[in-house]
């Protein structure tokens, strides 16, 4: 028998922790390079529901050749008398030696990731003039997702709507905490007029936004949230944009506007252009923009696993 090391067991406050030193771009391009390289491998995430419809949970796999790692995010929902329990811990596994690493919360670090492949997609499809931004939500995705691409682009102007945000002053105070150049706009279309790239971080089952309010081709980035096919922006968007997601093979099946559309007979997914392990290693075209751009993520377990894994580097050292 084999002398097993006691996995790491770090919940929410020890990830929080160690999430400033995390580099966050640097572990998506590492993973989506290797996903482009044949040397990773992404599954389809799986819902096994609870006996006598107590909840479920959702199961991200994936293993990175490249990071020596494999493991699982288990994200349960739990039905309960008053409000369902909702958690995330990713596991993380070797690749050498078949031992467990790590248990980690993963909610901080969902988030993460989430906001960091949208900003990958921004790094590598908004045209690099772009310099209007505009964000539709305003939690901590929303805010999560502004850090990452703050840097990314010359943004001359960010603007940020929520419905509930023009009657906050206090959370309209911590955004323009942020930056000096956070406008609050008093509702969608104002918010979008002249845009160049439109973030899309809400947790809304129902399109937030119409495309045409930028008056021009634009960049539209839109996330997933647990409500069954939810779709930040309508269905008949798709055919009239060039459509990139995060993973070709599993996008499609999940993402509530494809699927919708696609139901209809309007869109398919051989239309999509590219995925991010593509475009990160240059194998299909970047957008010319004579039409809209629109970037679509569902969240894969190897994201999870980049963060975990960054984080148990991190969590050697410190």
């Amino acid at each position: 028998m084999t002398n097993q090391a006691t996995p790491k067991i770090l919940d929410a406050t020890a990830v929080d922790a160690l999430l400033p030193g995390l580099d966050v771009k640097s572990e998506l391009t590492t993973l989506f390079q290797a996903l482009g390289t044949e040397r990773a491998v992404q599954p389809p995430q799986t819902i096994t529901d609870f006996p006598n419809a107590k909840g479920d949970f959702i199961t991200y796999l994936g293993a990175v050749a490249d990071m020596g790692v494999f493991g699982a995010k288990l994200s349960p929902y739990i039905v309960t008398d008053a409000t369902p329990v909702i958690t995330a811990w990713t596991c993380l596994m070797s690749m050498e030696t078949g031992d467990p690493l790590m248990w980690c919360d993963s909610g901080r670090l969902t988030i993460e990731r989430t906001a960091g492949t949208t900003a990958l997609a921004v790094d590598l499809l908004a045209p690099a003039n772009a310099h209007r931004l505009a964000i539709i939500g305003s939690g901590a995705v929303a805010e999560a997702h502004f850090q990452h691409v703050q840097d990314l682009r010359n943004w001359t102007s960010v603007t940020v709507y929520s419905p509930g945000l023009i009657a906050d002053p206090e959370r309209q105070a911590k955004w323009r905490s942020f930056d000096g150049k956070i406008e609050i706009a008093a509702d969608s279309s104002s918010c979008l007029t002249g845009c160049d790239v439109v973030m899309l971080c809400t947790s809304s089952g129902t399109p937030v936004i119409d495309p045409k309010d930028t008056g021009k081709p634009s960049l539209f980035t839109s996330i997933s949230t647990n409500v069954a096919n939810a779709h930040e922006v309508a269905p008949d968007f798709l055919p009239l944009a060039d459509v990139f997601c995060d993973y070709l093979p599993t996008t499609p099946g999940s993402a509530g506007e494809m699927k919708l559309a696609t139901a209809a007979g309007d869109w398919s997914a051989d239309q999509i252009c590219g995925d991010l392990a593509q475009l990160v290693c240059g194998t299909c075209p970047k957008p010319n923009y004579e039409k809209s751009v629109f970037f679509r993520s569902i969240g894969l377990g190897l994201e999870d696993i980049a963060m975990a894994h960054g984080i148990y580097k991190l969590s050697q050292i410190y």
